[in-house]
């Protein structure tokens, strides 16, 4: 770190994008450079569904969550919960 920096003079960065499941999961497909094809050849999910997911037409749920995180090798609370705060937020 360079000491010639003052880290007084910055202000935390404030979330400023909401980002919903579908969205979520079309992002980290999208990182991995997968097609909604790809995806649906990996899971075994239609790509009609994974579509829907991706568009909030339908919900993601547990199973297909979990089923979507390994195949693209993330927790699916990556994909179920993208807004989550750790910091400020309870789970109970």
């Amino acid at each position: 770190m360079r000491s010639d920096i003052d880290v007084n003079q910055f202000a935390i960065a404030k979330k400023t994008v909401s980002v919903s499941v579908g969205e979520s999961v079309r992002i980290v497909r999208e990182l991995q450079e997968l097609s909604q094809t790809e995806l649906a050849g990996l899971t075994g999910i239609p790509q009609s569904t994974i579509s829907a997911i991706e568009n909030e037409r339908i919900n993601l749920g547990v199973e297909r969550a979990k089923v979507i995180a390994r195949a693209l090798q993330v927790h699916p609370s990556v994909l179920v919960f993208p807004g989550w705060d750790v910091a400020n937020e309870s789970a109970a």
